[in-house]
């Protein structure tokens, strides 16, 4: 196991990607304090057995994410990996985005990296070791045209992820990305393929011909937070069935 001994804090963790990274973890030997708004998240975490704990935070208020520092350190002593995860999305065409919408999804999508990281980073560096990885998107490089906050603030963590990088190199923290694609989550299930036509809009630009799981996702996070990464900092990987690279439609089975 690649990851024994090492402590993990994962935001949004209760479902989709962020609760197939703690499993992931947890199968790797880590030890994962699941985080999410949510409290019926304690019994997610509940049911990942004695190495895994439940904080219940609003990741975007800085209150909450020392909390859920003291939490963790209390809990395990110490802080090796976290995967930033937290974010929402909120559909409106340009001219009609409200101030609130906007300043609510940068809130929890971008701000929440930077308090979650900073005040992680801060324990990191006294152990002068650690990795980071903030969950970006396809969108930070693609743009679709009625999610305006959600596209703004993923272009946002990539740079983000850059710049934490190069500053915490000497204290030996590594910050990568991830850019999921199209994922099944519960929530992508009910919204892009409930129908064969939002199905083939998806699949028409995915040169595999599938969506991907959440835990092809975490398997990218495994690889990140291990030592196979040693030698990566400041890179965005892109786990997207091949999209980023298509500069046309795909015909769909």
């Amino acid at each position: 196991m690649k990851l024994t001994d090492k402590v993990a804090v994962v935001t949004g963790a209760t479902q989709g990607i962020g609760l197939a990274c703690a499993q992931r973890l947890i199968a790797e030997g880590a030890k994962v304090m699941l985080v999410d708004i949510k409290p019926e998240g304690a019994d997610a975490a509940a049911a990942l057995g004695e190495q895994a704990r439940f904080f219940a935070a609003d990741v975007s208020q800085k209150a909450d994410v020392d909390a859920m520092v003291a939490a963790t350190l209390a809990a395990f002593g110490r802080i090796d990996i976290l995967i930033n995860n937290a974010g929402v999305t909120h559909a409106a065409n340009f001219l009609d985005v409200c101030e609130e919408d906007f300043d609510r999804v940068m809130r929890i999508n971008l701000k929440s990296m930077f308090l979650c990281g900073q005040a992680v980073a801060r324990v990191m560096a006294r152990q002068l070791s650690g990795s980071i990885i903030n969950m970006s998107s396809v969108n930070a490089e693609l743009a679709i045209p009625n999610q305006v906050p959600y596209v703004v603030s993923k272009g946002a963590i990539n740079q983000l992820t850059k710049v934490m990088s190069l500053n915490l190199i000497e204290y030996g923290i590594r910050v990568n990305g991830i850019g999921p694609g199209t994922i099944l989550t519960e929530l992508a299930k009910k919204a892009v393929m409930s129908s064969p036509e939002s199905r083939n809009t998806i699949l028409s630009r995915t040169p595999m011909g599938r969506c991907g799981e959440p835990e092809e996702v975490a398997s990218i996070a495994a690889f990140l937070a291990s030592d196979d990464a040693s030698y990566m900092t400041g890179q965005t990987l892109y786990v997207d069935g091949g999209r980023l690279a298509l500069n046309y439609t795909v015909p769909v089975k």
